[in-house]
């Protein structure tokens, strides 16, 4: 079961982590993003999206890793990653929820819910 979850997170993180890519790249898709008050985000804010890829594939990596599908799921450090990443994803569906932009609170705050709900079956794995 955790090993379905992992990929399903993996899938979706991917998913963010080209969505990231885009608009970090200039793609007018920024009502998905950083609140939706930009469609084409700001050079800051493109940074903060670029960040955001490297931040997802660490994230899958470690979702991936204590499924035991990567080398290294039982270290301490990859067990308490997975809690803090849990964590991270349940704030994540509060932030999605009280965005501004409704494209944001009705796509992101259920993708951060499943995101969420993957990461706390692997970290009970």
């Amino acid at each position: 079961m955790s090993a379905v979850a992992a990929i399903v997170a993996t899938v979706i993180l991917l998913g963010l982590a080209v969505l990231q890519a885009s608009v970090a790249a200039g793609a007018p898709l920024g009502r998905f993003v950083w609140g939706g008050q930009h469609q084409t985000l700001p050079t800051r804010l493109r940074i903060g999206s670029a960040v955001s890829v490297l931040l997802y594939v660490g994230f899958a990596l470690v979702l991936l890793s204590r499924a035991g599908l990567f080398p290294g799921g039982d270290t301490g450090f990859v067990v308490v990653t997975t809690w803090v990443l849990f964590a991270y994803l349940t704030l994540g569906i509060l932030g999605n929820l009280a965005s501004r932009s409704k494209v944001e609170r009705w796509t992101m705050a259920p993708t951060s819910a499943v995101l969420a709900a993957a990461a706390l079956i692997v970290a009970l794995s």
